[in-house]
């Protein structure tokens, strides 16, 4: 039986639209639990696997190449077949491949499990919103939405604290199966509540509609291949096998770019969005900023709890206050935003950022959480808070209405990215290789190190903003 367009509205009162709600919400919390948990466990997991710091990159890294390379693609599958069908696919995906990362017993088959999580994460977390774009009733659907994202963002807060729980409660490996019951209502809710639609023009035009399948591959291919050489690169130098992967990673990079403009509309990614400097802009932005989170992220946990000896529960607490300030300041930050335009919290926020990174640097053994984290936190939190809103809305607003769903995935796609090749080039560019992050001298010098390459991206991002973004004067033409 082929699914509806345009289901029955769903109202926020109903039992229906709350069971929609719970089921996007849970299953997006899962998503973004796993994005910031899984730090808080790596240096636990390094030990008992006896991993390197190559496999711990590619713990983190094989979640966000996954994401970053397929969620425009699950996106447009949903419109396809059907959007709570691709959803429930995802949420089922996510949950086998977290079985399997628990199970793990070695590196090669949790890396392998990680690949697979960020498969299905590519499939629900572009549901999860246009499920609620097409299921409430438009007097209803900026509420549900608003309530979506701020109960996840809840989970993106609770989860270093959750994890860092569970890790020094039970294992390293309950990170992962927490997922299996969280799964398992998501699935009960979706079938009792959520209603099936789908795009009746991607329907008419099957794959000629932006259902780009190899423009999916080319662009994991591309970032596969510089990521892998960044990874390698301490080990292998100038062996053919890194210098294999920058010439697949450049090549399948540029045959992206013309596959896409051959394609025209019918693109993944449209090259038309491009026609937007404004758009551009922003993109480099976001890779560049989330470069710097994603990189001190990782470096704050292996060193608070390898370099100082926190628990796994205190390394989860730390970074709690950054994700409150988020959650509290961000609507603020929009809306300021909307005052005086995208430039100054743009510019001024990474800056922000930066002096909390260069607090930071001072952690070292017996280290207050008060006097020596806690501040750079904060303060690196304020920051972010004046980009994230902005930033959104900034993006959305240099393209045209029709291209706001594309727009909007290939911005998070750009965050997930920076973030992966931070992950990857850090790591060299410090000096940190095999397991010398066991080693508290060695990885103290790499955390110093670190926080000052994130907080010299974060004032490139601020540069960028300063000289190249602008208060958009109206919705770009379509």
């Amino acid at each position: 039986m082929t699914a509806p367009a345009h289901p029955p509205a769903l109202r926020l009162g109903t039992a229906a639209g709350r069971g929609t709600l719970l089921a996007t919400i849970l299953a997006s919390g899962m998503v973004f639990l796993d994005s910031t948990v899984v730090n808080v466990a790596l240096p636990r997991l390094g030990a008992e696997l006896k991993a390197n710091v190559a496999d711990l990159q590619w713990t983190v890294n094989g979640y966000l190449l996954m994401l970053a390379a397929f969620v425009l693609l699950g996106g447009a599958l949903g419109d396809r077949f059907g959007r709570r069908r691709i959803f429930l696919l995802g949420v089922a995906w996510f949950a086998a491949a977290s079985v399997l990362c628990g199970l793990s017993q070695g590196t090669g088959w949790l890396i392998v499990a990680r690949f697979l999580q960020g498969a299905g994460g590519a499939l629900l977390t572009p549901g999860s919103l246009s499920v609620l774009q097409a299921s409430f009733h438009r007097d209803d659907r900026g509420k549900a939405i608003g309530t979506w994202s701020g109960l996840s963002g809840v989970s993106t807060a609770l989860g270093p604290l959750l994890g860092g729980w569970l890790i020094d409660a039970l294992s390293w490996r309950w990170i992962f199966f927490i997922n299996l019951p969280l799964a398992v209502a998501v699935v009960l809710a979706t079938l009792r509540w959520v209603p099936e639609s789908r795009d009746v023009a991607a329907s008419r035009t099957g794959a000629k509609r932006r259902f780009d399948v190899v423009g999916a591959l080319l662009g994991a291919l591309g970032l596969g291949g510089v990521t892998y050489a960044l990874i390698d690169a301490p080990r292998g130098g100038r062996s053919p096998a890194v210098l294999l992967s920058v010439l697949v990673g450049v090549l399948a990079t540029v045959a992206f770019v013309l596959v896409e403009r051959r394609r025209g509309e019918a693109a993944m990614l449209p090259a038309k969005l491009f026609g937007s400097r404004l758009f551009s802009v922003l993109n480099v932005f976001t890779v560049v900023v989330y470069a710097a989170l994603g990189g001190f992220t990782f470096f704050l946990s292996v060193y608070l709890q390898n370099g100082i000896g926190w628990s796994a529960l205190l390394t989860g607490l730390a970074t709690v206050p950054m994700t409150l300030l988020l959650l509290v300041g961000s609507p603020r930050a929009g809306a300021l935003s909307a005052k005086i335009g995208p430039r100054l919290p743009l510019t001024v926020g990474p800056v922000i950022a930066a002096g909390g990174l260069l607090l930071l640097r001072r952690i070292g053994p017996g280290a207050s959480y008060w006097v020596d984290v806690l501040p750079g936190v904060a303060l690196f939190g304020a920051g972010l808070t004046l980009v994230v809103a902005p930033l959104t809305t900034s993006v959305l607003s240099a393209v045209a209405d029709r291209f706001a769903g594309v727009a909007s995935g290939f911005n998070n796609a750009a965050s997930r990215a920076g973030g992966l090749l931070a992950v990857a080039a850090l790591p060299l560019l410090v000096g940190l290789s095999g397991t010398g992050y066991e080693q508290k001298a060695t990885l103290g010098h790499a955390f110093r190190g670190a926080l000052l390459w994130c907080a010299g991206l974060l004032l490139v991002g601020a540069a960028l903003a300063a000289t190249l973004i602008h208060r958009p004067k109206g919705r770009a033409p379509s």
